[in-house]
């Protein structure tokens, strides 16, 4: 039976817990009260599954009774106890199992490798906890949207600590972190979007084994979700390049938690540019970076003349779907080219732009064919009227030339 449910029945008194925390009220009845939306309550689980101790005994007042360390009970555990407290249960794959058997079990071991873990273990009490993220009493599960680590609250949850300047001074790590998030193209998606694909702190620093990426490894951690611009920044020569100089990689032009869209400025020689911070003019990457800007603009400005053209086709009436199915196929194409800039290959580039102009001209091809044989209809439905026109005026004519050599008599408009 619920805890919570055990409060409003006659079956109460199972629980000295229960019955003594809510008589005395106040912060002694906070975690009973906690309890009503706990996940191990739901469970079936109580205090005693937590805390030992025998909550069948100490209805008469006395407490001792139900709280004899020799029946198991520990209260409140120490803070560099805490990770272990709760591993006493998650770390068990037996037990965890009878709950969720894809729940994972090797949560202390990765919390241990963590700089929090390794911080606790130096003494350190000030780091996170499991408590700290997840709550004491009122745990819900990460897919409630009440909990502290559903996703879109991660953002907060981490920024409890690190973004507290006072709390963090002495670690001298920026604070800005979750500022900068909630700017970036990432923070946008997921708490602006509510797009939970997007990136919380957690899916780049990690859940219980949380570490700042090394820059090494960075492009392993974007390339999570951003795999083809991974793939092809580890075939380029940028990718050995910045192992010699030691850069973080991705992040080298993207930025980190500030993270902007990427444009199409990025890319070449203009006053945006991120290449010219490193290449000099004239020199082989500034040059290379030039060439892609440049194909990627003239597949820009080809599908745009083709656009217009489709689209005027369209709404003068015309069927022109087939142009529109390979304009989309076009923009794939340059959807893929902006990828393939992390390749640094002009040759790679040309491949994917070229295919994007031969789709562009087809259904630019298409449009002009549209337009063409509108033009020719309504030249065609001109000359219809104009011929119309002429024998209206040749049967109006003939008719007044007959009712003159026939004019009608008298007896006859009568009749």
């Amino acid at each position: 039976m619920s805890v919570w449910a055990q409060e409003a029945s006659e079956s109460e008194k199972k629980s000295s817990c229960i019955t003594c925390h809510l008589e005395m009220g106040d912060e002694l009845a906070a975690p009973i009260e906690g309890m009503k939306e706990d996940v191990h309550d739901r469970q079936g689980l109580s205090c005693e599954d937590c805390h030992g101790g025998d909550p069948t005994v100490g209805f008469d007042g006395d407490m001792e009774a139900s709280m004899d360390p020799e029946k198991g009970y520990i209260g409140i555990p120490k803070r560099t106890e805490i990770p272990q407290f709760c591993a006493r249960c998650h770390s068990d794959p037996n037990y965890m199992r009878r709950f969720n058997p894809r729940v994972s079990t090797d949560q202390l071991s990765r919390y241990k490798t963590s700089t929090h873990g390794k911080l606790l273990e130096q003494g350190d009490t000030k780091v996170a906890t499991c408590t700290d993220c997840h709550g004491v009493h009122g745990i819900r599960t990460a897919k409630d949207a009440r909990s502290a680590v559903y996703p879109l609250n991660i953002p907060e949850t981490c920024g409890q600590c690190h973004a507290d300047e006072e709390y963090m001074q002495d670690y001298r790590i920026p604070t800005n972190q979750i500022e900068e998030f909630k700017q970036s193209v990432h923070g946008m998606a997921l708490l602006e979007k509510g797009d939970q694909a997007a990136p919380a702190c957690n899916d780049c620093h990690g859940n219980h084994g949380a570490n700042p990426p090394g820059a090494p490894s960075i492009a392993f951690v974007c390339g999570q979700c951003h795999l083809n611009n991974s793939e092809l920044f580890f075939e380029s020569p940028h990718k050995e390049a910045f192992d010699e100089m030691g850069l973080p990689e991705c992040e080298t032009c993207h930025g980190n938690h500030a993270i902007e869209h990427p444009t199409d400025a990025m890319v070449g020689a203009g006053e945006q540019s991120i290449c010219t911070d490193c290449h000099e003019e004239d020199s082989k990457g500034y040059v290379t970076a030039v060439a892609m800007r440049q194909q990627i603009e003239k597949l820009k400005s080809q599908m745009s003349l083709a656009d217009s053209l489709v689209t005027k086709a369209e709404r003068a009436g015309m069927q022109v779907s087939e142009a529109q199915f390979k304009l989309n196929d076009a923009d794939d194409a340059l959807i893929k080219a902006r990828t393939t800039v992390h390749s640094l290959s002009v040759s790679q580039m040309s491949a994917v732009t070229e295919e994007g102009m031969k789709l562009s001209e087809e259904a630019l091809q298409t449009g002009r064919e549209a337009l063409a044989e509108l033009q020719f209809r309504r030249k065609g439905l001109a000359v219809s009227m104009v011929v119309i026109c002429i024998l209206a005026i040749g049967l109006y004519m003939k008719i007044k030339d007959v009712d003159k050599k026939h004019p009608l008599r008298t007896s006859d408009k009568l009749t």
